[in-house]
Order: structure tokens, then C-alpha cells, then sequence
């Protein structure tokens, strides 16, 4: 007798079992060198045999005889006792259900045993089971970014903050379109390799792979309770580098020369030290030059926590020299134009200058740390290990006491052009 030959068969199971009374012989379909063939698979004198034929009649007929032979007691290891004779046909009756032979049941079954070693196998398929089903499987790389950008701009954060988040993420997304779960900590360690990057710039991109992936763990598309592969990496170590900063007398030269549109980025940065993104994200609303204050909200600082920044008199001076309606920087073309400023004067424009400058000065004069930290959105440690003693307190006092000569009027501003994509670019990094 033979069962019908199966046209749709899961992994492991028999294309077809040839069955004598209670023996039972499996065939099994596979290729070889792109050609089917069947193999015949029984135990005889205690011995497995897998014989392979090129066709599936000729495997029946093989599986056919070897049935007989075992039926017929040919077979020593169908010499069973009464009470192993029922416990075989208890557990083929079992079987019938699943329609799997006995034979690839047991082979299954050890070779979890040898994988699992003393881990109970029962325990581990739940534990599968429990873990499969805390989330939802199938979700794709790019569906989750859409979704949190999505989220990200329902909630109004930042605009600039949220065009670096799509940059990097729609990357992330295109190198790995596939399902999240599938994402391992290697593949995503290489990712922030690639290219010649600076140790800040890995450091950026691994914080917002970071964000997505616990965005897609809190959305139930990765297990709940365990840690995310991106979790597990950790940030790279940025080795310390010089604070470049101005002199006095060359943001002095920066400042006469600056038309109006330029004022703001380089006053603000330099005599207030506020970040290139928080400058980018700020109204005039928040600069107020009667109380002498700046006010940056929790969404518009870098840390997040709102901050109370002083405006010295020199920068209360030159903000009066400009109309302060709207944001403080009507397009980011400004950022680029004032370095192309620097450059036309001669005056090298080191990372972050104006912000270090500005941190440096303020330190010589008000010798307190944690004041500056304050005033900065920075730690009192990061403060003290690299501005204290910079400067002089007579180069400080010097700083501060830039102001715009009486009667001065800044030059009308050029019409900004549209950025290329590259200048886009470099655009994005200053205010990074």
C-alpha cells in the first residue's frame, strides 16, 4: 500500500510511505545536480539504510520489498516483545496526525537534544513561543523610519533636528530593507563604518539607530524584554582635540564687516554662545533686551531643558543694529555665508569657533565653571577640562567689549541663493 504522493509538503516530510501491515517505509524527494531524486529510507538489522533511485516508482518498489521483509520479521528489529509492540503502534497512532514517520521524529528530536544539551526541549520551544509572540514579526526597516518620522512630526519636533533624523535613517533604511529582527549588531557596527566618518559623526548616526530601535520595541516589533541589538553597541571614544578659538581682534574684523543678515549668528554665538542649532531654532520672541535674557525652550536647546542664557552689553549693542522680528535666522544659507565672510578676511573658522570662544572668554571673567556650564547647557568636568586657562582675563575683558562703533550701520545683505546639495550638506554638519 502506498500513500499518495503530496503536491504541496512541508521541510522534513515524505513525498510518499509505502506501508506492509504495521511497517512503514518514507521516500524522500530531493535534487541533485538539478535533478529529482527519491531516496528510500529504513532500518534493517539494526542498520540504517538510505537507498536513492532516480525515479519515484522505482523508490515504491524498493520501499515496497524493505516494508515486506520488515513485516515478515526479515528484520531483527522487528523481533519486539508484546509491551514494545504496543508502545509502537501507541506512538504511530500518535504520529498519524502530523503524518511524519517515526524515524524523522526521533532524528529531530536528538538532534535538539544535542543543540539544546540539558535545556529541557519543552522549555525552550516555550520559551520560543513566548518570544514570538511578544511581537510582531515581518515589519521591515523602512516601515518602521516611516512610522517614526511620522510620529516625530506629529509631535512638532524640530524641523532641523527632524531632516537629519530622515537623512540618516532613510540611509539606514536603504542599506537594510529587510525585516528589523533580522538586523544583528554586526550588520548595523558595519554600517557606522563605512566611509572615512569622524568618531562624532558614528556617534550621531549610532544615537539615532538607537532611537528607531527602541521606537520599533515600543511599538511591539521587536521582543519585549530584552535588550535591542542596537542597545548593546556602545559609543566610540572621541579622542580630545584642541578648542579652537577667535581672538579678539579677529571677531572684531568679523563683526565690522558682517551685513545684517550676519549679525545675529555671529553675535549670538559668540558674545552668548548658543549652538549653531539652537541659534537655527530660535525666535527673536526669546531674545529679550530689556531684562538682557535669552530664553531657550526644552525643544529648542540641544540638552533639552530649558535655559536661562545672559546677554552681555556688547551683544545687547549689536542686536540693536538689527530688525528682530520672526526667526533669528531666516534661511540656513546664512551659517555657510558668514564662514565664506571669515574666509574673504583671512580668518581661519576652527570647529565650533564661536561657541568655544564664546565659553572660553566667559570663563576667564566670571571664574566659575558650574556658571558657564549653566549658561552653556554643559557639564562643570567638560567646562574645566577644556576651556579653563585659554584665555586671559585682559584678552576676556577685551572680548566683551567689542562693540559697534557709534553711528554704524551694517551693509544691506546680498539676495541668498538657493544651496546646492553639497553645500546642503556641509550646511547640516555646522548645525549638527
Amino acid at each position: 500500500m502506498t500513500t499518495p504522493a503530496l503536491t504541496s509538503r512541508g521541510k522534513g516530510k515524505p513525498v510518499a510511505v509505502v506501508k506492509q501491515g504495521s511497517a512503514a517505509v518514507p521516500i524522500y524527494r530531493g535534487l541533485c545536480r538539478g535533478m529529482p531524486r527519491f531516496t528510500v529510507a529504513f532500518y534493517l538489522n539494526q542498520q540504517r539504510r538510505r537507498l536513492t533511485f532516480g525515479s519515484l516508482d522505482a523508490a515504491k518498489e524498493e520501499a515496497r520489498k524493505a516494508a515486506l521483509n520488515i513485516q515478515r520479521g526479515v528484520s531483527s528489529d522487528n523481533d519486539l516483545r508484546p509491551q514494545d509492540r504496543e508502545a509502537l503502534r501507541a506512538v504511530q497512532h500518535m504520529l498519524k496526525p502530523l503524518g511524519l514517520p517515526l524515524v524523522s521524529v526521533v532524528e529531530e528530536y536528538l538532534q535538539c537534544r544535542r543543540k539544546l544539551g540539558e535545556v529541557p526541549l519543552l522549555m525552550a520551544v516555550e520559551d520560543f513561543v513566548t518570544r514570538s509572540r511578544s511581537y510582531e514579526a515581518g515589519i521591515t526597516v523602512p516601515r518602521v523610519v516611516d512610522e517614526l518620522l511620522l510620529l516625530k512630526k506629529q509631535d512638532g519636533v524640530n524641523e532641523h533636528y527632524l531632516k537629519l533624523l530622515d537623512g540618516n535613517l532613510r540611509q539606514f533604511a536603504k542599506s537594510f530593507p529587510g525585516e528589523i529582527t533580522m538586523v544583528t549588531g554586526a550588520m548595523i557596527d558595519g554600517w557606522l563604518r563605512r566611509g572615512a566618518h569622524s568618531m562624532v559623526t558614528r556617534n550621531n548616526w549610532l544615537k539615532r539607530v538607537k532611537e528607531l530601535f527602541s521606537f520599533a520595541k515600543r511599538r511591539g516589533y521587536l521582543p519585549k524584554g530584552e535588550a535591542t541589538v542596537a542597545e548593546a553597541l556602545k559609543r566610540g571614544k572621541q579622542a580630545d582635540t584642541d578648542v579652537g578659538i577667535f581672538t579678539p581682534e579677529q571677531m572684531e574684523k568679523l563683526m565690522r564687516a558682517a551685513t545684517e543678515d550676519l549679525i545675529p549668528v555671529l553675535a549670538i554665538g559668540g558674545f552668548a554662545g548658543l549652538r549653531g542649532a539652537e541659534i537655527a531654532r530660535l525666535n527673536w520672541s526669546a531674545v529679550d533686551l530689556g531684562r538682557k535674557i535669552i530664553e531657550l525652550r526644552a525643544g529648542q536647546a540641544k540638552t533639552a531643558s530649558r535655559r536661562i542664557v545672559p546677554i552681555t552689553d556688547n551683544l545687547a549693542s549689536w542686536l540693536a543694529k538689527v530688525e528682530r522680528n520672526g526667526p533669528v535666522v531666516p534661511d540656513d544659507g546664512v551659517f555657510l555665508r558668514a564662514r565664506r565672510l571669515a574666509k574673504s578676511l583671512g580668518i581661519p573658522w576652527p570647529h565650533n569657533a564661536l561657541r568655544h570662544s564664546y565659553i572660553s572668554y566667559r570663563i576667564a571673567v566670571v571664574q566659575s565653571a558650574a556658571q558657564v556650564a549653566l549658561e552653556a547647557g554643559n557639564s562643570p568636568d567638560i567646562i574645566f577640562k577644556h576651556y579653563r586657562e585659554l584665555v586671559t582675563e585682559p584678552e576676556a575683558k577685551e572680548w566683551f567689549a567689542i562693540m559697534p562703533a557709534k553711528g554704524w550701520v551694517p551693509p544691506e545683505p546680498k539676495k541668498p541663493k538657493s544651496m546646492p546639495r553639497r553645500q546642503r550638506k556641509f550646511v547640516d554638519a555646522i548645525l549638527g
